[in-house]
């Protein structure tokens, strides 16, 4: 009998997860989400070469293609304007597949309409979301749904062979198996998040992480158009106590989010931060002419999630940052998630029993994501802004006096080898390939 197989969320992690299982022979794949209807919203996300491998995989690289941006190049620069470091990315790097900068939107709808293709036009239901689950004693889930448009509006409950938390953040699967945890914590800084749309001779050609241990800026292209226009991904992040009205004890960790102004995705006016980022120019990329071309712009409390010494509950787990949320450094949120989804359905292919299927692949997991998580906090790659502040607040001549090669390199290479993205374990290939047979 083929199993029913639940998924909370239907984002990234969740989407990715429904194609993986039904290429490795899961047929019946529901995901509930709780949006009314899965829109192309958001900014922009960097997907690594190494979880790029695995939606080339999955048949989707060249449809993904069609409205991204190879990522050439990553340059790291001090706020003052000196170049710090510029590292070759993708198929520059030695990779044998490119990093991708995409709209969240674009990639969002591949999926969901691979989803559709594949597995059927019913197989995402939105208006629906999980309220609370329970283990049945032969260690199966009832999830609790409500459902909340139309019709359908009412609450009713599920018994699936198995669920999969992919419910983000916030997830309501995992505040189910950990009813104390509480709200992400808070570090005090806030986000702002948005895309603009420059002439390509004003937009760059290259991925840029600009600032210090107080302020920062992240810029990429990530989308052309016919007309000459390029879409700019741009995020930035600044203490919550340096800007005026916030609470001056907003810096301490643990903090709820919420304590700060009460929404968790907030539209406000770029005027509202722009002047923090008057003169901030690197190698003929105007941060202030990219902010002033935004359409919008959102705030955002910088929080993670405290690692779990636990994904898996019986025929229950969880995945992306359901799992492991960290604060966005080194472009590892939407990438760990794929690689997460392609996981579990190798997992699920190889051991005929769930429950030992979920604890095979937290077993591979959550190590190695545990340690992503931490490194993230002490800034993983970025902190190469930070030394160069540190060392030269006012700015350089030589950034080799500043900061040395060796280890500008070093810092690069071990959090590559944290998140096994580096070069060699990546062109190895995919080590989530199985052979397609039905369960």
């Amino acid at each position: 009998m083929t199993p029913h197989i639940l998924v909370a969320g239907g984002g990234i992690a969740g989407l990715t997860a429904a194609l993986a299982l039904h290429a490795a022979g899961f047929g019946h794949v529901t995901v509930v989400e709780a949006a009314p209807v899965i829109r192309p919203v958001g900014a922009g996300l960097n997907i690594m070469p190494n979880a790029v491998r695995e939606l080339d995989a999955l048949g989707l690289l060249d449809e993904l293609e069609a409205d991204a941006v190879r990522t050439r190049e990553l340059r790291y620069y001090h706020r003052s304007g000196g170049l710090i470091s510029s590292e070759p990315r993708g198929l520059g790097a030695g990779y044998h597949w490119p990093q991708l900068s995409v709209h969240r939107g674009h990639l969002q709808r591949v999926l969901a309409d691979a989803v559709r293709r594949r597995i059927g036009p019913s197989a995402i239901v939105t208006g629906v979301r999980v309220t609370g689950l329970e283990q049945l004693p032969d260690g199966r889930p009832r999830v609790r749904l409500e459902h909340r448009e139309g019709a359908r509006a009412g609450r009713a409950s599920l018994e699936p062979d198995v669920l999969i938390g992919a419910d983000g953040i916030r997830s309501a699967v995992r505040a189910a198996l950990n009813p104390r945890e509480g709200e992400p914590p808070w570090n005090g800084m806030l986000v702002w998040r948005g895309v603009s749309r420059l002439d390509a001779r004003r937009a760059g050609r290259f991925m840029l992480i600009a600032g210090d241990d107080r302020c920062k800026a992240v810029v990429y292209p990530m989308a052309e158009r016919p007309s000459g226009e390029v879409l700019v991904n741009w995020a930035l992040a600044m203490p919550a106590d340096r800007i005026a009205g916030t609470p001056r004890g907003g810096t301490l960790r643990g903090s709820s989010p919420g304590s700060f102004r009460g929404d968790w995705n907030r539209a406000v006016p770029v005027s509202d931060f722009l002047h923090h980022y008057e003169g901030w120019e690197f190698d003929g990329v105007s941060l202030p002419e990219v902010l002033r071309a935004a359409d919008a712009a959102h705030e955002y409390p910088m929080v993670d999630r405290e690692p779990l010494l636990r994904w898996s509950h019986g025929r229950t787990t969880l995945i992306g940052d359901a799992a492991h949320a960290m604060y966005p450094i080194g472009s590892n949120g939407a990438t760990q998630s794929v690689i997460d989804a392609r996981a579990l359905a190798h997992a699920m292919a190889h051991h005929p029993d769930p429950a030992r299927a979920l604890a095979a692949y937290e077993a591979e997991r959550r190590p190695a994501m545990t340690e992503l998580q931490r490194a993230n906090r002490r800034q993983g790659p970025e902190v190469v802004i930070n030394l160069a502040h540190r060392r030269a607040p006012g700015g350089f001549d030589r950034i080799d006096d500043v900061i040395p090669p060796h280890e500008r390199r070093e810092i690069a290479a071990r959090y590559a080898a944290t998140g096994a993205f580096d070069p060699e374990t990546v062109n190895a290939g995919s080590p989530y390939e199985v052979p397609v047979s039905a369960p």
